[in-house]
């Protein structure tokens, strides 16, 4: 066993005292040690409850003869961190939640993992470790939030962000975004559309390193609990059975997860996860794959934003596993693959039926033949950019129109309030990607502000930062190259016209390659918003979103 090099023998008789210090028995150290990484706190609604879901783990790990030891992770709330300067530091945190992993675990001697997240960064980051580690791993997140009818809809976060638009545009009181700020995040749990958090917990089980039922299953069913313990049981099969994260995350493993994200209509920042994680597995995923997929998958869901369906909805319906039962009717997924069940995908899937094909679609009868995600290239984007298709309204799928041009989200977001944007405008934020924000800030602020202001068929948005899954609209972020790397959305005036077609992939300035050129001769690059401390150190390492934002010495 791995942690034989912290307990074993008599030159280990100080490590041993060191445990009994914490009151381990004898017979605890010698069975398996099972790290728990809980990323439990009090200042993110998807964590508040999971030491709940890590009691349950312990459970299943002490049931099959493992001694659990839980160690905990830091995380960001996204929603809370929006639209100030705390967005620099959310996406920065996943390679923070990857490398405090790798630090505990390596210097622990830890036999097999469990891995407790639920929101955002910390689902891609655990899983990066996971492939990083190679040691027995298994994922059981905290599970969705509920979304509650309430005046003959169901809330959510993004309605809250929407009202303060519709607020400023005098379209609602100041009452009624009270009741929708009280209303709209009724239970705990990670925000209840398809947003960052639940597409990568759903993305987590068609890669296989999570088990059926994590990405959908509610955090206050006690089913998610029962799941935590399957987990904790399962970890010890995958131990004795040497069952690794690579054994699992295989090429043909993240083709399926891009396949499922595609049907789903997940967020965009799937597009940024699933390259980081695969670059840690070292298999090659880039965004030319990405729209390969695209081209052949059809999408068969619009869960929130980018329809009136929740997590609840997807979760009664049957599921992620639902889901991927559509794809194998035409052969679009690789099914004798091994997962964390210990059995194949196709296996898991035999007994699977879509109990609702309002909210799962059938394969014959998809939302559109071509995936919720599209990339785009053009002059205004050489190595591309990424947006949520499913959730563009059918007028804004193609789109040309007058530059409006801001170098920060704060700039863009003030501009909007003052109605300083109009009908019409392709609005342009830039010098926010991984290096130039730095931090490749999330912009559903000014996106909530554009769509509660009624603007959302009639303006684009650009930008080199990114979005929150619970954007809807024409939405178009991770510009690549960035603005801070010399990219040409950094050498855009206002006026310039800019032609966005998502259903050709195409996003261009009507601007002349001579003309870029002589623009750059006299171009002054700005300087990252922040040069000090953790943002400093990430800005001089990141790599370009189209590439996953990943870190390279």
């Amino acid at each position: 066993m791995r942690s034989d090099s912290v307990k074993s023998g008599v030159e280990r008789a100080p490590h041993r005292s060191l445990f009994k210090a914490m009151g381990y028995t004898d017979e605890e150290i010698k069975r398996p040690l099972i790290g728990i990484v809980n990323a439990k706190s009090e200042i993110v609604p998807g964590h508040i409850h999971l030491d709940t879901v890590v009691d349950a783990v312990k459970t299943g790990v002490l049931m099959s003869g493992g001694t659990p030891i839980a160690f905990p992770s830091i995380g960001v709330c996204d929603g809370i961190a929006m639209g100030h300067v705390g967005m620099h530091y959310s996406l920065v945190t996943r390679e923070l939640v990857a490398d405090s992993i790798e630090a505990m675990v390596m210097a622990h001697g830890f036999d097999a993992l469990v891995m407790v997240p639920n929101c955002d960064k910390i689902v891609p980051g655990m899983l990066m470790a996971a492939a990083r580690l190679n040691i027995p791993t298994v994922v059981v997140s905290g599970g969705p939030m509920l979304s509650i009818n309430n005046m003959d809809s169901d809330l959510d976060l993004n309605n809250v962000f929407e009202a303060v638009g519709a607020f400023k545009a005098g379209k609602i009181s100041e009452a009624e975004v009270k009741e929708c700020e009280d209303f709209a995040c009724p239970t705990c749990g990670s925000c209840s559309g398809m947003f960052t958090a639940n597409s990568m917990n759903c993305l987590s089980e068609a890669i296989g390193l999570a088990l059926p039922g994590n990405g959908t299953i509610p955090a206050v069913f006690s089913e998610r609990l029962r799941l935590a313990k399957q987990a904790g049981i399962q970890v010890m099969e995958m131990l004795e059975r040497d069952i690794k994260p690579r054994d699992i995350m295989t090429k043909d493993a993240f083709m399926n997860a891009l396949t499922v994200d595609m049907a789903l209509g997940c967020s965009t920042n799937s597009m940024l996860h699933l390259p980081a994680i695969a670059y840690e597995a070292e298999v090659e995923l880039n965004l030319s794959i990405a729209n390969e997929i695209s081209s052949k998958t059809p999408n068969l869901c619009k869960l929130a934003p980018a329809g009136p369906s929740h997590m609840q909805d997807l979760y009664f319906a049957g599921g992620v596993q639902a889901v991927m039962k559509e794809l194998t009717k035409v052969n679009l997924l690789v099914t004798d693959i091994v997962t964390v069940t210990g059995k194949t995908m196709a296996q898991n899937l035999e007994k699977v039926v879509n109990k609702n094909k309002k909210v799962i679609r059938p394969i014959e009868d998809p939302y559109s033949l071509t995936g919720g995600i599209a990339v785009l290239k053009g002059n205004l984007a050489l190595d591309g950019c990424v947006v949520k298709k499913s959730a563009v309204s059918e007028e804004m799928l193609k789109h040309t129109g007058p530059a409006k041009v801001f170098d920060s989200e704060d700039e863009a977001i003030k501009a909007i309030y003052e109605g300083k944007v109009k009908s019409g405008d392709v609005v342009i934020i830039r010098y926010e990607g991984p290096k130039g924000g730095p931090g490749m800030r999330e912009m559903l602020s000014p996106t909530s502000a554009i769509a509660g202001m009624g603007l959302d068929k009639e303006v684009a948005l650009i930008t080199d930062g990114r979005f929150s899954g619970a954007t809807r609209g024409a939405a178009i972020g991770h510009v690549s190259p960035e603005a801070a790397e010399g990219g040409n959305i950094g050498l855009i005036k206002d006026g310039d016209i800019i032609a966005i077609d998502i259903i050709a992939g195409t996003i261009s300035a009507t601007v002349s390659d001579e003309e870029f050129a002589k623009r750059k001769e006299t171009h002054i690059m700005k300087e990252p918003k922040i040069t000090k401390g953790l943002l400093a150190r990430y800005s001089k390492l990141v790599t370009s979103a189209s590439t996953g934002a990943v870190l390279k010495a």
